[in-house]
């Protein structure tokens, strides 16, 4: 599990979070990674630098029953429902713990999204 905690969204920012996710699971030409997009502008900009090793596979418009990282955002707003967060900062470290403890918990995670018709890769 990789979490990536951004305060903005564009094409250069995820440029970099790919980099560094291709970097942190050790894609490249001897370890293929799929990551399952929605079509955000940022996710398929002609401009976007995809790190060897990965490779994107775009949803379909109006799917997010499709996309297994929907299904953690109730998991992650959890974490400051019905609180008051003072400012950004202390949101950011707020949500950080909130990841970490999540990726603590494989079987919450898995539970949310592993989806049965998946097909099973090795």
């Amino acid at each position: 599990m990789v979490w990536f905690l951004a305060d903005t969204v564009n094409t250069a920012m995820f440029t970099e979070i790919l980099a560094a996710f291709a970097r942190e699971v050790g894609a490249g030409p001897g370890k293929r990674v799929v990551l399952v997009l929605d079509g955000a502008g940022w996710h398929v900009a002609t401009d976007l630098i995809v790190p060897e090793g990965i490779e994107l596979v775009v949803l379909p418009p109006y799917s997010p029953e499709l996309q297994p990282a929907e299904c953690l955002w109730p998991l992650l707003r959890e974490a400051v429902a019905n609180d008051h967060i003072d400012d950004l900062a202390s949101l950011n470290h707020v949500l950080g713990d909130r990841c970490n403890a999540l990726t603590d918990d494989p079987d919450t995670i898995r539970g949310r999204t592993l989806f049965h018709w998946w097909p099973a890769f090795a």
